[in-house]
């Protein structure tokens, strides 16, 4: 906007972009508000999305115009992840209040490092009910990050520093001896991931077997351990599950804690979003132990009901944690008095510097609605899963696949009639027209090797009759395609 003869981004009038504002949040509140109306998701007609395909705009065409494509082209066409009827993956629906604090943290626009400010109060007070809430001391480190990938990534990065014998940041660790992460053959691809990112290589995480309940086999790790130590090898770290992605199983993170200990190894535990079992009473047994990790890394957008991005990383040693990442700059230097007076506590927490504030709708989030609001919605999903499960277990062409162990229910449709070696492409095929035609967004999987109907339940605005829903349609579709 032109303003003299110098610019500004800011409008040339408030009032008429208060007014576009207003429609923005009004037609915003009628889609949250509506959602059930509508379909989980609707497939992106081609000539929408041939309109993506244009030049680059060099000139502007004014807000009101934007926002106009946006309603048409982008509003209508999203993955579906708000409406009441999507499972699928591990995706998190968000919350109306959630919105709006975006929206407050977008209009402070704070950086955040730390500074001498009050939206780092706030973070500092959000890690600290974070690690309550999880069984962890409050002053262990911790810090806001994107996701359970980045979160797991700095935890394991903690343990190479903790754990590997000598300084990896001022040598790395090339010289040494070949370090190894041992998980399970479910842990998340995050640790992939990390280990290359890291220098270790894939050879350095070792895949464990599990058992019939895709728990991690103790035994085989306590074999892999001695076998990589007699090998010359360096045994650094043991990730636990807590709900792992394909089955929600949870390893005994009990006795990987006590292992660890014994061992003399980093225990690390992904609880992308099993660790909110911890904060319920009646779910806590299920990943009991995980309190004992010396760092958790977890999701806040997904059963936090939070939107996207928010996850945490806790460190039970908060002076290890800042020893993995702090570092020193002349022009970060911190003072006794003015703006980055405390100095930049979250930048020596992880890799970033600019950080976006995050932690403001953690802290709407829990002071409006209360910690115990979440808690129960957690117990809520989990009552869901064993409702859904009691629904397929009472239906003669439906097969659950494996033992609901907490909010993730496996299943397939498997008549009598249905050959073994056709079951899964119907299955899979039951799964597209679920999507495509509006009905529900479930994700598929495999469980020894046969194709699952998968439901993650981490949906706030579920309600039992949309489990009936999905069940009456897999029974519906399932018919129509084999002729039962």
């Amino acid at each position: 906007m032109m303003h003299g003869e110098e610019e500004t981004l800011d409008p040339a009038d408030w009032g008429e972009f208060r007014e576009l504002a207003h429609r923005m949040v009004d037609d915003t509140v009628e889609h949250l508000s509506t959602l059930r109306g509508r379909t989980p998701w609707q497939a992106m007609p081609e000539s929408v999305r041939a309109g993506f395909d244009e030049p680059l705009p060099h000139g502007g065409e004014g807000c009101q115009a934007v926002y106009d494509q946006f309603r048409e082209r982008i509003l209508p066409y999203p993955s579906g992840n708000l409406h009441p009827r999507f499972w699928g993956w591990v995706h998190g629906t968000g919350t109306p209040l959630a919105m709006m604090s975006e929206m407050l943290a977008a209009a402070m626009n704070p950086h955040m490092a730390g500074f001498n400010q009050a939206p780092a109060l706030v973070e500092h007070q959000v890690v600290r009910w974070l690690a309550q809430l999880m069984g962890f001391p409050v002053d262990a480190g911790g810090v806001l990050v994107a996701g359970g990938t980045m979160a797991n990534l700095l935890g394991l990065a903690v343990a190479r520093q903790a754990r590997a014998g000598w300084d990896v940041r001022e040598d790395g660790v090339q010289g040494g001896p070949q370090l190894r992460v041992y998980g399970s053959s479910e842990t998340h691809g995050w640790a992939r991931k990390a280990v290359e990112l890291m220098g270790l290589g894939r050879r350095a995480l070792r895949s464990v077997p599990v058992d019939d309940l895709d728990r991690i086999d103790l035994d085989a790790l306590a074999a892999a351990v001695a076998g990589d130590r007699a090998a010359g090898h360096h045994p650094i770290c043991v990730i636990g599950t807590a709900g792992s992605v394909n089955t929600g199983a949870s390893d005994d993170l009990a006795a990987l804690a006590d292992f660890c200990r014994d061992e003399g190894l980093w225990f690390h535990v992904d609880g992308a979003f099993g660790a909110w079992a911890y904060t319920s009473d009646a779910l806590r047994p299920r990943v009991a132990g995980m309190q004992r990790a010396d760092s958790l890394g977890f999701d806040l957008h997904k059963w936090g009901y939070l939107p996207f991005e928010c996850a945490c990383i806790l460190v039970r040693d908060a002076e290890m944690h800042r020893s993995a990442f702090a570092t020193t700059a002349p022009y970060l230097t911190q003072t006794d008095r003015g703006v980055i007076a405390g100095g930049l506590p979250f930048a020596d927490r992880g890799i970033d510097l600019t950080r976006s504030f995050k932690a403001l709708k953690v802290w709407m989030s829990f002071k409006a609605h209360g910690v115990d609001a979440i808690v129960r919605l957690v117990e809520q999903n989990v009552a869901q899963a064993r409702y859904l499960a009691a629904r397929v277990e009472s239906t003669p062409e439906l097969e659950l696949l494996m033992p609901v162990q907490l909010n993730v229910v496996c299943f397939r449709y498997a008549p009598a009639g249905v050959p073994e070696a056709e079951r899964n492409g119907v299955n899979q095929e039951i799964l597209l027209r679920l999507q495509e035609d509006g009905i529900a967004v479930p994700s598929g999987t495999m469980v020894r090797g046969r194709y699952a109907i998968r439901a993650a339940i981490v949906n706030h605005r579920s309600r039992r009759d949309d489990f009936d829903v999905l069940v009456d349609e897999v029974r519906r579709i399932g018919r129509e395609l084999t002729g039962d």
